[in-house]
């Protein structure tokens, strides 16, 4: 058994020594891998780096390489998030306000966009190029106003509410880059039904004067990329009016505000910590009662942070409401804009049908047709019938008397002839009195 063993042992896979190698090797992190897994696999499965194209509030862009869970750390947001956002998945347009960034997928428009940066999927897409072109030039040239900015933000988070809203220049970076993606979505719609429109009203007047089977196969066509079009058109149409509708949505999209709060409260705990350090010192050098120091430590204390959550929170809600009122205002333009646009293929959806029930009375006029044209037919048969029933009586193989008379089949003709003649004329008159046929 021994014997056996060795040659066993000895033997030693190529791979466990690159896995022996790999696991002695510390990550780019700096956290070591675990080891007795083939991280290379997992590597490959789930932390594919992708290309993201990088707008800063500056204006300035580039392409960077980041894996899904580095993204996941960096914006705070779900793995189901940047699912949305995954190319090769179709999902509806959804615009998601998240605690540090908003998740956008709007049409060709995916990003994520957070007080400090906008992150959109490298595509070679000539609308994903447009709206990075778009927002750096909005960005730059509201860099040209930045000092105002700055002081407008102070006296903001100040409480002040003598400041323009109405200024473009105002918004916030992430309203900034959101107004830029609803822009681009928006109009991309809008052009895609305004080519639908051009191909589709000369296709109808051409069906309507010419009834084919081509011309209906491409009616059939058109409808179907109009239904298409009309469920994405309508929604971002639902996304847009349930964001006006929540208040709380829209609250959570205000994240320059909710940076700045979380600022404003560090600081404050650092100013206290301040404050505790030099009470401290105040307390070794000067001969107070160490337990008059200790109350009115505390008590400042807490006075300092029952005027600092008041002042949180009075301005937490003036910010909240003004935010709400921007963002607001700012989805109510693109809400028009993308109505203006449902109503454009609404109305040529009803042109369709109006085409649609125009041919149908068209085929059933010539259905009636064809039917008056065989009722005629029928009449006529009986009529010729009669003829047929007077020759076969007259076939009989027996003699009578008017066989003797040269004249009879004259007569007999012209009596046949005359009662069809005026049974015709009986079914005709019957037919216009019931309004069966127009005569």
């Amino acid at each position: 058994m021994a014997e056996l063993k060795e040659p066993l042992l000895s033997r030693k896979p190529a791979s466990a020594a690159n896995l022996r190698e790999i696991s002695y090797h510390p990550s780019g992190s700096g956290r070591p891998p675990f080891q007795g897994m083939d991280v290379s696999g997992l590597k490959k499965r789930g932390q594919s780096s992708r290309s993201w194209i990088r707008v800063d509030t500056s204006g300035n862009s580039g392409v960077i390489e980041v894996d899904k869970f580095t993204m996941m750390r960096r914006c705070d947001l779900p793995a189901r998030d940047l699912r949305l956002l995954d190319p090769l998945f179709v999902y509806p347009s959804t615009i998601l306000g998240r605690e540090k960034a908003i998740v956008v997928n709007l049409e060709q428009i995916r990003c994520i966009i957070t007080a400090e940066e906008v992150l959109l999927l490298n595509s070679l897409d000539s609308y994903v190029l447009q709206y990075v072109v778009e927002l750096q030039r909005r960005l730059r040239n509201a860099g040209a106003g930045e000092a105002w900015q700055s002081e407008d933000a102070m006296t903001r988070m100040r409480g002040n509410r003598n400041f323009d809203t109405s200024s473009p220049d105002y918004l916030p970076f992430e309203f900034k880059a959101l107004e830029v993606a609803l822009e681009a979505a928006c109009s991309f719609l809008d052009s895609q039904a305004s080519e639908l429109e051009i191909e589709a009203y000369p296709l109808l007047d051409e069906l309507t004067s010419k009834i084919s089977t081509l011309n209906l196969e491409r009616v059939r066509r058109l409808k179907s990329r109009l239904v298409a079009l009309t469920r994405r058109v309508q929604k971002v149409r639902d996304e847009i009016e349930q964001l006006m509708d929540d208040d709380g949505d829209m609250a959570e999209m205000y994240l320059t505000e909710k940076k700045s709060r979380m600022e404003m409260s560090l600081y404050g705990d650092q100013s206290i910590l301040g404050l505790r350090s030099n009470d401290g010192a105040v307390s070794i050098s000067a001969p107070v009662s160490p337990v008059s120091s200790a109350l009115d430590s505390r008590k400042l204390e807490k006075s300092f942070s029952i005027s600092r959550s008041r002042h949180g929170s009075l301005k937490s809600t003036d910010s909240a409401t003004e935010s709400i009122e921007e963002l607001e205002m700012l989805l109510e333009a693109y809400f028009v804009v993308i109505d203006s646009t449902l109503n454009k293929l609404t109305s040529l959806k009803e042109y369709i049908e109006d085409t649609e029930d125009f041919i149908n009375i068209q085929l059933d006029n010539v259905r009636n047709q064809l039917i008056q044209f065989e009722l005629l037919l029928t009449t006529a048969t009986f009529v010729v019938a009669i003829f047929g029933v007077v020759a076969g009586i007259f076939g009989m193989n027996f003699e009578i008397e008017l066989f003797n008379y040269p004249d009879a089949f004259k007569w007999t003709l012209l009596i046949t002839g005359t009662t069809g003649l005026v049974i015709f004329g009986s079914f005709l008159w019957f037919f216009r009195y019931k309004r069966l046929m127009p005569l």
